[in-house]
């Protein structure tokens, strides 16, 4: 769902807009006006602090107001970091307009959809449609064990429900995404012919019927930048600080075909890796941790008795600009 104009090829039947790109604070000189507003200027400043941060929130608020007028904003919120941020700034400048969808995939952390209802729709009194797809999501899914494979039915399924839901709304004039620039560098190194990481849940396409023009509030930052505005919007640190989660959410994780059984295991085990890190004071040194659990089972003891069991792969790396580990 975004558009890259001649960089990248994708058939997007939406229009793009570049105003978001063209305020004050990015500190354009005057000969960088017709720029790919794709690409981060080199005299964009870093940011690193609250004064930074407000003052990008107040050019963005001022942008996206400037952009939408009165009309009806829609974003597809995860509950992950860059999703959580869009949908707060987005709430500070057009508060009802916009509206938000949280799909649930059955591919969620553990309490993942309940903290996202709490916190957006209790908290922000944000308008927030949930929608449970977990049985649809899982039954596309049985039997399906390659990793891209997978990436690409839950993306081309979450557009889908995604979409559904969209048609029932009335009023919608513009798509907001939780875009970021890592997002845009990626898929640039797909459409030069490089071999990407992996496909993007941000890059895609709606039906046609949906033209919808993009709002994309943050996506010339990187992810240091947009915790730190998501900080100064209010939002608690622990869900700013979260651990970053793939689109496809447990899906990638749990190795191989995926069952419920060993999904749910996935599950608990990665909330109890979590709540390990956070007690030891390992939550805030560490940019990613995570679990991984494969389609083979090991053998050990447990209360004195054999036991067959999934192993649990640890996977632990830090990074300041979500490319590369340091």
């Amino acid at each position: 769902m975004i558009d890259l104009h001649a960089t990248l090829r994708y058939n997007i039947s939406i229009k793009s807009s570049n105003s978001s790109t063209h305020s004050p604070y990015f500190m354009y000189k005057q000969e960088e006006n017709n720029m790919n507003p794709n690409v981060r200027p080199e005299s964009m400043a870093r940011i690193t602090n609250f004064e930074l941060a407000n003052a990008f929130i107040d050019e963005q608020v001022k942008a996206v107001r400037e952009q939408v007028g009165d009309k009806k904003v829609l974003l597809a919120l995860s509950g992950g970091v860059d999703s959580s941020v869009v949908a707060a700034l987005l709430i500070k400048a057009i508060g009802k307009q916009l509206v938000c969808v949280h799909v649930n995939h059955g591919l969620m952390r553990k309490n993942e959809s309940e903290s996202v209802i709490k916190m957006f729709r209790e908290g922000l009194d944000a308008n927030l449609i949930y929608v449970d797809a977990t049985d649809h999501f899982l039954g596309l899914l049985a039997g399906v064990s390659d990793p891209e494979r997978k990436r690409k039915i839950i993306g081309k399924e979450f557009i889908t429900v995604f979409a559904d839901e969209a048609r029932k709304l009335e009023g919608i004039s513009f798509l907001a995404q939780g875009t970021i620039y890592p997002d845009i560098l990626e898929s640039q190194k797909a459409a030069e012919g490089k071999k990407a990481v992996k496909s993007h849940h941000n890059v895609g396409g709606l039906p046609e019927d949906l033209n919808f023009e993009l709002v994309e509030p943050i996506k010339l930052l990187f992810k240091d930048e947009v915790r730190v505005v998501g900080e100064a919007l209010g939002l608690p640190h622990a869900m700013v600080y979260r651990q970053p989660f793939p689109g496809p959410g447990l899906g990638v994780r749990c190795l191989g075909a995926i069952t419920r059984d060993r999904l749910n295991a996935l599950r608990e085990a990665d909330a109890i890796l979590r709540e390990e890190f956070d007690k030891n004071g390992l939550a805030g040194k560490v940019w990613q941790y995570f679990i991984v659990v494969p389609d083979i089972k090991s053998v050990g003891v447990r209360d004195e008795s054999r036991y067959e069991g999934w192993p649990a792969i640890i996977r632990a790396v830090n990074t300041t600009d979500a490319m590369t580990a340091t």
